[in-house]
């Protein structure tokens, strides 16, 4: 169930553990430049779900091409990585990034939808998965086609480097055969530091 993010006023937030409040003066996750609304807690079997969890529509200025559920630790890199890194790494290219297309948000499930597998990040709330960058005039960075070598192949390689550090696990087609079209990113906490691939 949504809620809208006046809600907050009426008694509506919390947060995750180091987190600010979910809507702080008058901001979604206390941050300007991040839009959607607070969703509240997500319920899911076992330990799947989400207790403080926001659906965002946008970050620093590009659009999610579906609104997607996430908590705010989660949404505040999002959108740190957007307007630190993605935004000046595309710069120009095709008039500049308007939006990411998103292959996965929340949802409940192991690990590459294997079997026996652990539960992913997805089911927690602290990941997305970008498959494009769609630029101003209508073309597209993917990662599918894009990752190979030339100019957009550069793009990817800056983008997936720079998302290593404030995600805590980056994963890119060079990991496996299941993110041959996607970045994963997440914001899991990994004793040796951030894992990336």
């Amino acid at each position: 169930m949504f809620f809208p993010l006046v809600l907050a006023s009426c008694g509506l937030i919390g947060g995750d553990n180091d987190a600010p409040d979910l809507v702080a003066r008058g901001n979604l996750c206390g941050v300007p430049g991040i839009e959607g609304t607070v969703i509240g807690t997500v319920e899911g079997p076992g330990a799947c779900g989400i207790s403080n969890a926001v659906s965002v529509t946008s970050v620093g200025g590009v659009t999610l091409s579906q609104a997607s559920s996430m908590n705010c630790k989660t949404a505040r890199t999002l959108h740190s990585w957007t307007t630190k890194q993605a935004i000046p790494t595309i710069g120009n290219a095709g008039g500049g990034v308007r939006s990411f297309k998103v292959a996965a948000h929340y949802a409940c499930r192991t690990r590459n939808h294997q079997r026996g597998a652990r539960l992913s990040e997805h089911a927690k709330g602290n990941a997305i998965d970008i498959s494009e960058f769609r630029l101003a005039d209508g073309s597209a960075i993917s990662v599918l086609n894009d990752w190979g070598g030339g100019k957009r192949g550069k793009i990817l390689r800056k983008l997936h480097k720079s998302a290593c550090g404030p995600f805590g696990t980056v994963l890119g087609p060079n990991s496996d055969r299941h993110h041959r079209d996607h970045f994963h990113f997440d914001t899991a906490s990994h004793r040796g530091g951030a894992f990336c691939r």
